[in-house]
């Protein structure tokens, strides 16, 4: 069961001299626990906008933690499940201010996508969204995010191997999602020196517009 393992939490927040707009609940992807590059990266620029960031990990990520051997990630249900429990246990956190955005980095972030509407959060917010997996473009993973009510951003390399625009741009998503593009950005973000553009300035300018989305949740 979930509960056989303690839910451990990471919480970041805002230096004290800055305003806080909000907190995003934020899960890690398949392969890449809560504390990673990308994860600690993306926590540290939207504490700087404002955001409080609340992470956790997946029962097959902790218990990974525990016997130091990768594991595949959980059956969807339990990781549904395990987002209902999370975002359950978060509004009952008197100090998280609203409000109350989930989200996270590719497969944590198309969990959160899958029960958003059900859970009643504020918004939505995801990186790296596996649209599709990598070079199968026909098998695309969008019917719910071609329904969805909840207000939702998605941030998107274009070089992303699970989504590029030139694939997508044919899909009709839900008016409720908006797709923002980071140039030559990978699945992390992140793009090439060639194209004189840096990882750190994509991840400012996503905190940038999380934290306005954050505002306008309210």
């Amino acid at each position: 069961g979930l509960s056989a393992i303690p839910l451990s939490y990471l919480i970041d927040r805002p230096a004290e001299q800055t305003r806080p707009v909000g907190s995003l609940i934020l899960a890690h992807g398949a392969g890449a626990p809560m504390d990673s590059d990308f994860m600690a990266a993306i926590t540290r620029q939207l504490t700087v906008e404002g955001v409080t960031v609340v992470r956790f990990e997946f029962p097959y990520m902790r218990q990974r933690r525990l016997t130091g051997q990768k594991r595949p990630p959980d059956r969807q249900p339990v990781l549904l499940d395990c987002w209902r429990e999370v975002y359950a246990h978060c509004c009952q956190c008197e100090d998280l201010p609203a409000p109350i955005l989930i989200g996270g980095k590719s497969m944590g972030g198309r969990m959160a996508s899958m029960v958003v509407d059900e859970l009643g959060a504020a918004g939505l917010c995801c990186f790296g969204y596996p649209f599709h997996p990598p070079g199968k473009p026909e098998r695309m993973r969008v019917d719910h995010l071609q329904i969805m009510t909840t207000p939702a951003l998605i941030y998107q390399g274009t070089r992303d191997p699970f989504g590029k625009p030139d694939e997508l741009a044919s899909i009709p998503l839900s008016s409720a999602v908006i797709l923002h593009w980071l140039e030559d950005g990978n699945h992390d973000l992140k793009p090439r020196k060639a194209s004189g553009l840096d990882q750190s300035e994509h991840l400012a300018a996503v905190a940038s517009s999380v934290s306005a989305f954050a505002r306008n949740c309210r």
